[in-house]
């Protein structure tokens, strides 16, 4: 846990604990797989998945526009990261899309 709080907190230093221990606990299993761990944004289809998956399903934006405004956003706030957390991203679109008080 206190490794993806590390994470976030070098994108938002402010960072809520109970915030990113509940995204960890709805990826759950996702995170034992390296490859499930974490987001490419360089694929299409991965994109595709977080904002059905994540944004839509979990944080109930449906507005397909804002749920593309904010991946991309979070794509070019980590686009030094070679290896993005999909915890970070999650937690970054959540606060990007103003739904961190909703999870």
């Amino acid at each position: 846990m206190a490794d993806y709080l590390a994470d976030v907190k070098k994108y938002d230093a402010g960072a809520d604990a109970a915030v990113v221990e509940k995204i960890v606990k709805h990826l759950g299993i996702a995170l034992r797989n390296r490859d499930s761990s974490l987001v490419s944004c360089t694929d299409p289809k991965e994109l595709d998945r977080v904002k059905a998956n994540w944004i839509a399903k979990k944080l109930g934006v449906t507005d397909d526009a804002k749920a593309s405004a904010a991946v991309e956003k979070v794509c070019k706030a980590m686009s030094a990261d070679n290896t993005k957390s999909r915890v970070t991203f999650y937690y970054l679109a959540a606060k990007d899309l103003g739904k961190l008080g909703s999870l």
